[in-house]
């Protein structure tokens, strides 16, 4: 656009020359008109080079006007790329703060599941060792019936438990005397055959009926033991009289 109005003052500025020259034609002579028409040409030449410079220097800024918009395009680009760059880095920064505190959490619950697993390492611990003791004083017991009473425990038909005694009658130590325990459909103890009958089954079976929730007779608790044990001797006893 510049270069356009640049022609157009150039044509303008020759058209005022030539009118310029008719008039001065018609007022000077010969030698002053050569004197001129070289002075004209001489304004011409240096017109055209100062035209051929600036429409050089127009083109230059033209070409760096575009180079400069490239490059503003380019440095637009590159903002957007950075700001993009930065959203991005504020997720990453944001999933990892959440991570941070994630980790924190599994760490705080895999202390607690420590903690919580050494307390109950130590309740089994505690256990193992009560039940451990209780094993012991229940073996004792049972080899000082086998000893004292011949105790002998069999698995008979139907999942039941024979309990034999023997060493009773001091006539005939090896005569057997015995009954037969088992569990019921509401899962309790019940004495199913007792040989030779004796009043105090009864009373006996009740005590076992206190413990019903264990598994077998040896592993009740050693208070219920020992009210057991001395249900046992009271049954010797009966028998012995007898």
């Amino acid at each position: 656009m510049s270069n356009v109005k640049t022609e157009d003052e150039i044509a303008l500025f020759e058209r005022e020359i030539k009118e310029f020259w008719t008039k001065f034609k018609g007022i000077y002579g010969s030698e002053q008109i050569n004197q001129i028409l070289a002075l004209r040409d001489s304004c011409k030449e240096s017109i055209k080079a100062l035209s051929d410079k600036w429409s050089k220097k127009l083109k230059e800024e033209d070409l760096m006007i575009d180079k400069i918009q490239e490059y503003s395009d380019e440095i637009l680009q590159q903002s957007k790329r950075i700001s993009e760059n930065q959203e991005h880095l504020t997720e990453i920064k944001s999933n990892l703060n959440h991570e941070e505190e994630q980790k924190k959490d599994l760490t705080d619950s895999i202390q607690e599941l420590k903690e919580e697993l050494m307390k109950k390492k130590g309740i089994i611990s505690s256990k193992n060792k009560a039940t451990k003791e209780r094993v012991e004083r229940l073996c004792k017991s049972k080899a000082l019936f086998e000893e004292r009473l011949g105790l002998e425990i069999r698995r008979i038909h139907n999942e039941q438990l024979q309990f034999i005694f023997r060493h009773i009658d001091h006539k005939d130590p090896e005569k057997p005397y015995m009954f037969t325990l088992s569990i019921n459909e509401q899962g309790d103890y019940e004495v199913t055959s007792c040989s030779p009958p004796l009043d105090c089954i009864a009373e006996f079976q009740q005590k076992l009926l206190v413990g019903r929730r264990k598994n077998l007779v040896l592993m009740r608790k050693p208070g219920e033991l020992k009210e057991n044990i001395d249900i046992s001797q009271r049954f010797v006893t009966t028998k012995t009289r007898l």
